[in-house]
């Protein structure tokens, strides 16, 4: 139901798709479901052949897609050249390592880098639950510091506006809800808190540490005795680190079966970086959530 209204939001947008590594089944579907759509104009960078097999097997209706051929190692330079140069509008990962999509994102020479960290924000839609969860970071930043952390809750607070979210409730979350000196993640979500309370952290409430269980739970945190506006009502979990977060993810997707759209914001232009064994759906909502911030 989220999902299908960022969907709605992007239809017709049109924007222009940079897809590094084009050979993969998923990602043609998922690329080319929202090119009918109106979603994006892919550009496909990659070996031709390979991609043009994989067109005609599971889109055989999709008669002349922008191909730029070439190998393997030049499509991730190529398709982040397009971006550089504004010929395309956002990018996305295909069948090339996210470490090395990333690392000539990154290079100075296409002036992408913004200052602001850069991190996955992942929109998770929870059969059951009353609301999307949005969570942070899942697949990009390791171990986040302090500095980093206020950008991620800044990326996640736009992903929650677009979602029609205003003035979004943000946990920082943990093992346990009090302040331990032995635990950093407690101290820094502290800290968030009051840099929240004095206006460093705009247009949302953050709160922390927190338990999973008191912030997706209303009863959790009464029982707990927390009082707190984002006890039991988060819309934005912030996580430790990336294990944490990626865990988080997978056991929502495998386990609870929830949908899931997920982009990368704080470089000049927005990147979709999906996992391998992320579903054609979820790519596909990767690029309806990225192109609303291309």
């Amino acid at each position: 139901m989220y999902l299908e209204k960022l969907a709605e939001k992007a239809h017709g947008r049109g924007k222009k798709l940079a897809v590094a590594a084009a050979n993969d089944d998923h990602v043609i579907e998922a690329v080319f479901r929202a090119w009918k759509e109106g979603i994006c104009e892919p550009v496909l960078f990659g070996p031709e052949d390979e991609i043009m097999k994989i067109v005609k097997e599971y889109v055989p209706e999709w008669e002349s897609p922008h191909i730029v051929d070439c190998d393997m190692e030049e499509s991730g330079k190529l398709a982040v050249e397009s971006v550089s140069k504004g010929e395309c509008d956002f990018l996305m990962k295909g069948k090339i390592k996210t470490g090395d999509l990333m690392r000539i994102y990154l290079d100075e020479k296409y002036g992408l880098r913004t200052g602001k960290t850069l991190s996955m924000v992942s929109v998770m839609e929870i059969p059951g639950f009353d609301r999307p969860l949005i969570i942070s970071d899942p697949g990009m930043v390791i171990n986040p510091t302090l500095e980093q952390k206020v950008n991620m809750i800044e990326h996640c607070v736009r992903v929650a506006d677009v979602l029609g979210i205003k003035m979004p409730k943000v946990a920082i979350v943990g093992a346990i809800e009090i302040v331990n000196p032995k635990m950093p993640v407690t101290i820094e979500a502290a800290v968030l808190s009051k840099m929240n309370q004095r206006g460093q952290i705009k247009n949302c409430i953050v709160d922390g540490p927190f338990a999973l269980d008191n912030v997706v739970s209303e009863e959790a945190a009464r029982r707990k005795g927390i009082e707190s506006p984002v006890a039991g009502k988060a819309d934005i979990l912030i996580l430790p680190d990336i294990e944490a977060a990626n865990i988080l993810y997978k056991a929502l997707v495998f386990l609870a079966k929830a949908r899931a759209a997920s982009t990368i914001l704080g470089g000049k232009v927005p990147v979709v970086l999906t996992s391998r064994a992320d579903s054609e759906e979820t790519k596909y909502y990767s690029i309806v959530l990225s192109s609303l911030f291309a």
